[in-house]
């Protein structure tokens, strides 16, 4: 088991920056990758935001969140982050870190979830 607890979401506004993290224990961690997955208001389905391999080396990202948002893991301090700039009102969400085996862009394949935290980007 792989017990992950997000934290650092809030309110914004639009333009700022905002770092989420995700703290992980239970099996190694170095063994999973990460993934950050998020939900917005009035939706049923999470949209992949970002992923980051057991390495740290390979990054994946949704288009919607290339180069405004950076995702990456500390395997020492069994850490993962996903800095945020540049943030937009259509990035309010609730935000979830997952950990999977392989790296992987599908929410299906993610085996532990985080219980999300909210971030709401006011105009």
């Amino acid at each position: 088991q792989v017990q992950l607890v997000e934290s650092g979401g809030g309110l914004v506004q639009a333009g700022d920056s905002l770092k989420l993290s995700c703290r992980a224990s239970g099996r190694p961690f170095s063994n999973y990758a990460m993934g950050w997955f998020r939900q917005a208001p009035g939706k049923n389905n999470n949209e992949s935001v970002a992923a980051i391999s057991w390495s740290g080396v390979t990054t994946l990202y949704s288009d919607s969140v290339r180069g405004r948002f950076t995702i990456s893991k500390d395997n020492a301090k069994r850490m993962v982050y996903l800095q945020m700039s540049s943030l937009k009102p259509e990035d309010t969400a609730v935000y979830y870190c997952a950990a999977v085996i392989r790296c992987s862009w599908r929410e299906d394949d993610y085996d532990y979830w985080g219980q999300g935290t909210q971030v709401t980007v006011s105009s």
